[in-house]
């Protein structure tokens, strides 16, 4: 995936089908009595309905191909359902991974929001911690020079490597510049904003290095970024009514922090869950470190559901299409207590010979079933448009797209021939849209 300067939108995080929950309200009282002053949770949980799809689902349906069967098939399939459907409900097949980052700031208020009034039936807060290890909701620990207004305040000299200058002003260090939540406390934290996720490691002023959002996003909803605990993200999702599906993630300091080990920090995400009284059933931790999923698995009652986010591509020897180089084995992870595995879209699916079914699961997706393991693919709508490049997340079908529309085969063969619990977008909407056509073979 072509990426602008140094910015990084690889890994997301990952999840699985939960049971769909209704988007409805039921209000009661006399027609004339005075109402109530909304709480901000309420007034969260009632903006969120109904479901608003908006017009970006339909334009990738538009976009689709006609010239081979699978395609065709399938756009008017879809074409119909658009044409059937006048309400779409919430789907826990469709998670806001980071909320709706395709044109809202990650991990803020307001992208879970549009995540959540696009049918999104599962939230996710990536949680770092803070230098008084307080958990926080970012995508990593070291990216608030990237995801925040941090350079634009007094706390950017506490950053890990601060901006430098030269004597004329200019910004000499673009590459280097990085902003870890562990510099500031939670108090600090606080007094940030989301931005839209991006720099100019080219840049020679803090002007230009911060404008770095991709020119196939948007600034529009930037206005507005309110960061979050991941004790608040809790409540919010609480109040929406949402699965939830947070990561831990990886920490870019070396552990323990302060007295802090890795056990405490996976284990501190737990504690706030059951601080706020949330169900089991209801949380889906997931982490890249398998020693964090099975701590999960033998020491909380939220193992259950602890997804492992497959990285095995970045060991050296990797093959997605040679099992024999996937170390642990699909069944070793298995017999290791592990229920759900979560690898990125590309590793899920291959290209056919036959050009009228041109898209067709791997020998991954083959070997994960074989081992009895929930697959969750991550993520929809990452990548920039499919006419430039079949970018990172459809490396493996590179050959046989080439254009957005593409996008919805993928996630057909994703749904129904590898059969995913759930997917993950950058963009809910798209992805709601589809599980309402087809929600009957889900």
């Amino acid at each position: 995936m072509p990426l602008p300067f140094n910015a990084v939108w690889l890994e997301p995080c990952r999840l699985l089908m939960f049971t769909a929950l209704p988007l409805s309200l039921a209000f009661s009282g006399a027609a004339l009595a005075e109402p109530e002053a909304l709480s901000d949770d309420n007034k969260a949980q009632s903006s969120a309905m109904p479901v608003s799809l908006g017009p970006r689902p339909f334009f990738l349906v538009d976009d689709m191909d006609e010239d081979n069967t699978q395609s065709a098939k399938l756009k008017s399939r879809l074409e119909q359902c658009a044409a059937d459907l006048t309400v779409y409900e919430r789907s826990d097949f469709s998670i806001g991974h980071r909320g709706a980052p395709m044109m809202f700031p990650e991990h803020t208020r307001e992208s879970w929001l549009a995540a959540a009034r696009m049918g999104a039936g599962a939230l996710e807060c990536d949680v770092a911690f803070t230098e008084d290890k307080e958990l926080v909701c970012r995508h990593s620990q070291s990216d608030l020079h990237s995801t925040t207004n941090i350079l634009e305040t007094p706390l950017a000299e506490q950053c890990s490597v601060p901006p430098e200058y030269s004597t004329d002003g200019k910004l000499t260090n673009a590459e280097d510049i990085l902003c870890s939540t562990s510099d500031i406390t939670l108090a600090e934290f606080k007094t940030l904003e989301g931005r839209m996720d991006g720099v100019n490691t080219e840049a020679d002023t803090l002007e230009a290095y911060m404008a770095g959002n991709p020119r196939w996003r948007t600034e529009l909803y930037s206005s507005r970024g309110t960061l979050m605990t991941h004790a608040e993200s809790i409540e919010l999702f609480k109040s929406l009514g949402v699965k939830m599906v947070p990561e831990l993630k990886t920490p870019t300091v070396e552990m323990p922090f302060d007295g802090m080990t890795q056990q405490d920090y996976a284990q501190k995400l737990i504690d706030e869950y059951v601080a706020a009284g949330v169900d089991p059933s209801d949380v889906f931790p997931q982490s890249f470190l398998l020693d964090d999923v099975r701590y999960w698995v033998d020491n909380t009652e939220f193992g259950e559901q602890a997804v492992f986010l497959d990285d095995r591509d970045t060991q050296p020897d990797f093959d997605v299409s040679n099992p024999d180089s996937w170390k642990p084995s699909m069944q070793e992870l298995a017999d290791m207590g592990v229920k759900i595995l979560a690898p990125p879209m590309w590793m899920l699916l291959a290209e056919s010979d036959d050009a009228d079914h041109p898209i067709v699961p791997s020998v991954y997706a083959e070997q994960a079933n074989e081992a009895g393991l929930d697959l969750i693919a991550w993520s929809f709508e990452r990548s920039a448009p499919l006419t430039e490049d079949g970018a990172w997340y459809h490396q493996t079908t590179d050959n046989v797209i080439n254009n957005d529309g593409d996008k919805m085969v993928s996630l057909d063969v994703l749904a129904r021939d590898v059969g995913v619990r759930a997917v993950f977008s950058d963009w809910p909407a798209s992805v709601t849209f589809y599980a309402n056509c087809m929600a009957e073979e889900l």
